[in-house]
């Protein structure tokens, strides 16, 4: 197993306990195991799996960092004008020439993966409007964001859609229930997402068309189901999932993912491990769709 023993990487935000690793692991559906890729002492959130198949981007220190699979593990830091606080939501652009980013400041960027200045592409807003990427279309043109907003007081938490060159963002959802990682289909059918809305603070997996119409319902379950992420060829989604009670998607605790057919249908344990946030937030597929990488944060012992 390749290891790092010290990860030396400032700490932002989030720090791990003492005696605590991420381990970028990589789950083999044709084997149904897991190996792991990399253990350090640093945190390290939300792996994207580039469209050449041969590295992952992710995040670690407020940055951007590209870790190679070739059994290496070697890492590389994207160049990125300074900003030092993107978190830990990002997609990759269909050919994989750029990276779009949310940064804590609450707007969403665009850096070329080779490195170099960022481009604001969302807008400011009248309103507080602070946004969490999660989804681009096939086509590259469009990003599925989350925006927190502030309205008269109240929190609310919606799906939007904004165009990747920048523009006029589009409102999806518009509940005071909380809805989260919005992903498109392969084909563009569909935007994937979890949300409260069945059941306040019981999250459930859900789909609806590109424009917000058709939603539909896909997990029905006791326990508490987010970040549903289709595979590369439609055949699959795998979700995480919490034990039944959990309020939104916190670190640390013992969850499971899920693996269901795009319908809702046939779902199943993959593999249990200790995680949550960080651990499978952004799509995280081999582009082959054989397999998919996941963080989890053990304790030494």
């Amino acid at each position: 197993m390749p290891t790092i023993e010290h990860w030396p990487i400032k700490a932002r935000g989030r720090a791990l306990a003492p005696g605590q690793r991420s381990e970028i692991c990589i789950f083999d559906l044709d084997r149904g195991a897991a190996s792991v890729l990399l253990a350090v002492d640093g945190l390290i959130e939300a792996p994207n799996w580039t469209r050449d198949g041969q590295g992952l981007l992710v995040n670690a220190g407020g940055e951007l960092w590209l870790v190679r699979i070739d059994g290496s593990a070697a890492l590389t830091r994207l160049e990125s004008g300074g900003i030092d606080d993107f978190n830990n939501d990002h997609v990759l652009s269909p050919d994989s020439t750029t990276v779009y980013a949310s940064s804590d400041d609450g707007h969403i960027y665009a850096l070329p993966i080779a490195g170099g200045e960022p481009r604001r592409v969302s807008a400011p807003q009248e309103h507080p409007h602070h946004c969490y990427l999660h989804g681009i279309s096939p086509d590259g043109a469009t990003l599925a964001y989350v925006a927190v907003e502030q309205r008269d007081g109240a929190k609310r938490i919606n799906i939007f859609t904004l165009p990747a060159a920048g523009g006029e963002y589009r409102r999806r959802t518009d509940l005071d229930l909380t809805h989260d990682g919005p992903e498109f289909s392969p084909d563009g059918a569909w935007i994937y997402f979890n949300s409260e809305r069945a059941s306040p603070g019981h999250a459930q997996c859900f789909r609806m068309r590109p424009d917000g119409s058709g939603i539909e319902q896909l997990t029905h379950d006791e326990r508490v189901n987010w970040f549903p992420h289709p595979s590369p060829n439609g055949a699959s989604v795998v979700y995480l999932s919490y034990p039944s009670g959990t309020q939104g998607h916190p670190a640390d605790r013992d969850v499971i993912l899920r693996l269901m057919n795009p319908d809702g249908s046939s779902q199943r344990d993959l593999v249990a491990l200790h995680g949550g946030q960080g651990t499978i937030n952004v799509n995280s597929w081999a582009p082959d769709s054989s397999r998919f990488a996941y963080v989890a944060y053990p304790t030494a012992g």
